[in-house]
C-alpha cells in the first residue's frame, strides 16, 4: 500500500478546512433535527451505538498498533494501520449520521456521582472529535505527500487526541448501554 499524493496545498487544505467545518455543523443539525423529519431505517436503536463502540474500539487498537509499528520502523504496517483507522472513522461518521437521521438522541439516565463523570467524558469526547477531524486529515495528507517532518509535528497532537476520542467513544457507549434497550 504505497499511496502518494503530489503536494498541492492550494487544493487540499481548503478541502480539509471545508470538511472540518461542514461535518461538525451537519452533525449538530442532525442532533437538533425535529422528530418528524427522521427517516425509518428498520434498524433497532441499540444496534448503532454498539456498532459505533466496536468501530471506536477497533480504531483505538489500530492507532496504538500504528504507533508501535512506526516506533519499530515498520512503515508499511504503520501506514496500513493508520489508513484503516481513518477508513473506520469514516465508516463511523457515515453510520453516525444515519443513526441520527433515523433515531432521536437518548438521554442519559444516570444519577449521583456518575452523572458529572459521564458529561465530562461526553463533552470532552465531542469537542475533541471536532478538533481531531482536521488534524487527522492534515496528518494523513502530510504523510501521503511525503512531508514527514510536518507529519511528525502534527501527529504529536493528532495521535493523543484521536486515541482519546476513540477510547471515550467506547466509554460513552458503556455509560449509555443500559438506556439503549
Amino acid at each position: 500500500m504505497d499511496i502518494q499524493l503530489s503536494k498541492n496545498d492550494k487544493r487540499f487544505i481548503p478541502i480539509i478546512f471545508s470538511l472540518s467545518v461542514i461535518i461538525p455543523l451537519a452533525v449538530l443539525a442532525l442532533m437538533l433535527m425535529p422528530e418528524n423529519w427522521r427517516i425509518e431505517t428498520g434498524i433497532e436503536n441499540h444496534i448503532f451505538p454498539l456498532f459505533h463502540a466496536v468501530i471506536n474500539g477497533t480504531t483505538a487498537v489500530l492507532l496504538v498498533l500504528g504507533l508501535v509499528f512506526v516506533k519499530n520502523k515498520k512503515i508499511a504496517l504503520h501506514r496500513a494501520s493508520m489508513v484503516t483507522a481513518l477508513l473506520l472513522s469514516s465508516v463511523f461518521l457515515v453510520s453516525y449520521v444515519i443513526s441520527k437521521l433515523s433515531h432521536a438522541p437518548i438521554p442519559f439516565g444516570g444519577e449521583g456521582f456518575i452523572r458529572p463523570i459521564y458529561f465530562f467524558v461526553l463533552i470532552s469526547h465531542i469537542l475533541l472529535s471536532v478538533a481531531v477531524l482536521p488534524l487527522a486529515l492534515l496528518s494523513v495528507y502530510r504523510a501521503f505527500t511525503q512531508e514527514y517532518e510536518k507529519h511528525k509535528k502534527l501527529v504529536r497532537f493528532t495521535f493523543p487526541i484521536w486515541l482519546y476520542v476513540a477510547v471515550t467513544g467506547v466509554l460513552v457507549y458503556l455509560f449509555m448501554a443500559p438506556y439503549y434497550v
